[in-house]
């Protein structure tokens, strides 16, 4: 993978994170990004050591999600099976199906596939094929509305 490429997927998995973090526990962005900047991006975490990520990427996408969030939530609401609602979704998954939807929505320099692909990457960081299937499901039908 070429560093532009893993500097942006490490971009990827932090907005996640950062996106989980700010639902559960509402810090302010702009906090919410000096503590990223400061603490989580780039550095050595139990051992393991985490790829530079692309600091301006990860501000888009972290700003960009939590700027469009109802617009956002709505669109992955719409694409939701009869009877289901975002209460349902496992908070971490809505958070991955929330910043593939911004990438979607507003980073026409990416192309689709690649979003997609990458968010099912974070996704299999988390969980097993089943809800990766269904993050694959719902990212491509949203693509299909909003790349049209």
């Amino acid at each position: 993978m070429n560093p532009k490429s893993q500097s942006r997927s490490a971009a990827r998995l932090a907005a996640v994170q950062a996106l989980y973090q700010h639902t559960m526990e509402e810090i302010p962005i702009p906090q919410l990004l000096h503590e990223f900047h400061m603490h989580r991006l780039g550095e050595e975490i139990d051992d393991d050591q985490f790829a530079d990520a692309d600091v301006d990427f990860f501000d888009d996408v972290v700003e960009g999600t939590t700027a469009r969030l109802a617009e956002i939530d709505g669109l992955i609401e719409g694409k939701l099976a009869s009877g289901w609602s975002l209460t349902r979704l496992d908070r971490t998954l809505h958070q991955i199906l929330r910043a593939g939807t911004y990438e979607l929505l507003a980073r026409r320099d990416v192309p689709v596939g690649s979003v997609i692909n990458e968010y099912l990457d974070v996704a299999h960081a988390f969980f097993d094929a089943k809800d990766t299937r269904f993050a694959n499901g719902l990212l491509d039908a949203i693509a299909k509305d909003v790349r049209a």
